[in-house]
């Protein structure tokens, strides 16, 4: 298998540019993912949460970090050789804090006590203000702290939310992270070619996801980026559709939205087709104006702007589609105005892509979209939704749901597509099916 893993110096630097941005004698606490259990003996899988990884690059369960400015402390379970005949390795604190580039280390067992130590002269701490488990971890802290009033321990009186200083780093991808987004985009999409190929009428949606899932998996991924959704026909109109247990009827469109987890970074593909190879007329009526409504977007993703300027871009060229198609009637400017077009049309055209599929990071300064810039990455995805039992609708196109998604890095020119090897023209998906091979 392949493995594909960042230098450690990467983590370091990303705490080292954390710690200079705390407060004057602050102190942040994060708290890594716990085991969760499944039943009788079983859990699930185990994904260290994205926060922490990103900045500790060590993804064994119940670990925590504390940050000054002047050092950085991991606390992880003990070595235990019982435990690990049963579970596997463990780095045990001494081994980590080397391996792993920290300054000291501490069993996670006593991350109370430590945490007090650390914390009995600090001004100011900060921890996710969205996590449960930290936010009684410090409320438990301040007690104990204002129990040492007497030998001159006064609780620190600011507290601060971790999240916007950690956020705001992963929302600008380094080279390294391009990369394995690249390589994550590149595998996702040769696993969407193989679906397009072995796609059949009659093919079950959970045989095409399971095709997209092996695809992942020999290529080095060990995990999904999110629930793949195999949808045929009608069910394309439900936008998160993950039953994926229905055949797919000759005739019928296959919307499939799959990508790959590769070594935290996440792939996130939209692309429909016709399972039997040939799009049907209405198809391709509707198909090409979801295309132009996506090729509009893309112009839009450069340096400097808004970020709603694709989703705008995407919008006008659905809604004259769906006056071209009989869905909406009247001035273009107007129903979109009015929100007419949401009826066909009802999310927004991406999002940010990072270590999580909906990944972090602000959309607004000051209550105005963002700015774009080099180094965020984000989704195009536009769609149109024509459910089977829209009376309103013209029969031919009733039960069509259509949507097209890449992956974009922005840079100083031109859009950069990090899951262009998978075809969404028309042409382009029907000789690919046609062909028979994926490669």
């Amino acid at each position: 298998m392949q493995h594909f893993e960042f230098d450690l110096s990467l983590y370091q630097s990303r705490r080292a540019a954390l710690q200079a941005a705390l407060p004057a004698n602050g102190l942040l606490v994060l708290v890594g993912a716990d085991e969760m259990y499944r039943n009788a003996d079983v859990d699930h899988p185990f994904r260290q949460t994205s926060d922490f990884l990103y900045l500790s690059g060590f993804e064994e369960p119940d670990a925590a970090l504390i940050l000054t400015a002047e050092s950085s402390l991991l606390l992880c379970r003990p070595k235990d050789e019982t435990m690990e005949t049963w579970t596997g390795f463990r780095w045990g604190p001494d081994a980590a804090a080397e391996a792993f580039g920290f300054d000291h280390a501490a069993c996670s067992d006593d991350l109370a006590e430590v945490l007090a130590e650390t914390a009995s002269d600090a001004d100011a701490i900060g921890y996710a203000f969205n996590d449960e488990r930290a936010a009684g971890l410090v409320q438990e802290l301040q007690a104990e702290l204002s129990k040492r009033a007497r030998q001159g321990v006064v609780p620190a009186a600011q507290h601060f939310d971790a999240n916007p200083l950690i956020h705001e780093a992963r929302l600008i991808k380094s080279a390294d992270e391009l990369a394995m987004m690249r390589r994550a985009g590149e595998i996702s999409a040769r696993a969407h070619r193989r679906a397009m190929v072995v796609a059949s009428a009659g093919v079950a949606e959970y045989r095409l996801q399971a095709e997209i899932e092996f695809e992942h998996r020999v290529a080095g991924s060990k995990r999904e980026a999110y629930q793949a959704i195999v949808a045929g026909g009608d069910h394309a109109n439900t936008l998160h559709y993950v039953a994926n247990d229905q055949a797919i009827a000759d005739g019928e469109l296959v919307l499939i939205d799959a990508g790959c987890e590769l070594n935290y970074y996440a792939a996130d593909i939209t692309r429909t087709f016709p399972v039997n190879g040939v799009f049907s007329p209405a198809q391709r009526r509707v198909y090409q104006i979801v295309l132009d409504a996506q090729l509009a977007a893309l112009e839009q993703v450069r340096a400097g702007r808004p970020f709603n300027a694709y989703h705008d871009a995407a919008v006008r060229v659905l809604v004259a589609g769906m006056v071209e198609l009989g869905l909406l009637q009247g001035d273009i400017d107007e129903l979109i105005e009015g929100g007419d077009y949401r009826r066909y049309y009802m999310h927004r055209t991406g999002h940010w892509l990072g270590m999580d599929v909906h990944d972090v990071g602000r959309y607004a300064d000051n209550g105005e979209p963002r700015a774009l810039r080099p180094g965020m990455v984000l989704t195009v995805e536009p769609g149109l939704y024509i459910r089977a039992d829209d009376k309103d609708a013209p029969a031919e196109l009733r039960g069509i749901g259509i949507r097209i998604e890449d992956d974009v890095a922005v840079t100083d020119g031109a859009p950069d597509i990090l899951t262009a090897a998978v075809p969404k023209s028309i042409d382009g998906i029907e000789a690919l099916m046609a062909s028979g091979s994926w490669a």
